[in-house]
């Protein structure tokens, strides 16, 4: 069990879909973590929109997942199952498939990272959900290299933060989508290459003068539904597109012979459902390449609030809100 042998803990519930009032502070065991597994005493949570969308109703955790919520911790190793007991004692922040929102959290020993010292626990909390999602769709599934154009959308979400960080690191210029001319502001003060305030520009025009009528290589939608066709409009002959979400609906109509005579790649994917051994495998090579950013402070999430684990709803309130730019986080 964990060094202090508590039985019971206290968790989110979403006891019934709905609100952020769904969200109820309860008590439940401590769960215990199986062979390659370790016990996290959380410190700190991430709140992501699949939390949201789970919340609601919408997105179910996969077969064998905590029914909570919560998809990214921080905190201490306190026990560990076969494999994994050389964690214990260990700063770590992990992504998990569900079961961050409370006081420990069960996580793969494949997908935990090292905290550096120069990162706060709620720093910590904020990074492995969009790192591992940016990394894998935008410079894996979408090869985004050095000196391309990536049109990335909600420009000041957690995503769109983390994108813009990553961007900037590995030299891929990055043209985001926000909803205010406050928010361009900030993305541009974060390091992006061009930010489009989508109320009051066209944004498949503004792409087409950026670029001087060439297009982007990569668009990372998280939008869906009638964007698709405009962002097709945005890429580059042999560009490629990468769903990850599907805020404006599952559904489009698109020009196929548009995306045949431009050689065009359309790809997508879900994080949370991929087994452990691709999680651990994705953490591998982010362990290699990116996490050196992260221990020499090159690579910090921008962080927008924290709320204590029991003001979840709050939590969810402000991202549903949408006046958030970078990760809100919950402090346990």
């Amino acid at each position: 069990m964990n060094p202090d042998n508590a039985a019971t803990m206290v968790a989110i519930e979403i006891q019934q879909p709905g609100g952020p009032d769904a969200l109820i502070p309860a008590e439940r065991p401590v769960p215990s973590p199986g062979k390659g597994e370790v016990l996290v005493e959380v410190a700190a949570a991430g709140v992501n929109r699949p939390d949201v969308l789970q919340r609601r109703g919408f997105y179910p955790p996969p077969p064998g997942a905590s029914d909570l919520p919560g998809l990214e911790v921080a905190g201490e190793v306190v026990a560990a199952g076969e494999g994994a007991t050389h964690l214990i004692g260990e700063r770590v922040c992990a992504l998990v498939a569900g079961g961050g929102y409370a006081q420990y959290a069960v996580a793969p020993a494949g997908t935990c990272l090292p905290v550096p010292e120069s990162l706060s626990m709620a720093e910590a909390a904020a990074l492995p959900e969009t790192v591992f999602t940016v990394w894998h769709n935008l410079f894996e599934r979408g090869a985004a290299v050095e000196g391309e154009w990536a049109l990335i959308h909600g420009g000041t979400s957690g995503i769109g933060t983390t994108a813009i960080a990553l961007c900037r690191l590995f030299g891929v210029k990055a043209a985001v989508t926000c909803g205010s001319d406050d928010k361009c502001a900030a993305a541009l003060a974060q390091g992006a290459a061009a930010a489009i305030n989508y109320r009051t520009q066209d944004f498949v025009a503004e792409v087409q003068r950026l670029t001087g009528g060439r297009g982007v290589e990569v668009v990372l939608d998280m939008v869906g539904g009638d964007y698709l066709p405009r962002n097709v409009q945005c890429l580059a002959e042999d560009g490629r597109h990468v769903s990850i979400a599907t805020q404006r609906g599952v559904t489009a109509e698109l020009n196929i012979m548009d995306v045949m005579r431009r050689r065009l790649h359309l790809t997508g994917s879900t994080l949370r459902p991929r087994s452990t051994a691709f999680k651990t495998a994705l953490a591998e090579e982010i362990r290699r390449e990116v996490w050196p950013f992260v221990e020499s402070g090159q690579l910090r999430p921008v962080m927008d609030r924290t709320f204590p684990l029991r003001e979840a709803a709050a939590a969810h309130a402000r991202m549903e809100a949408g006046d958030h730019v970078g990760k809100i986080v919950l402090t346990v």
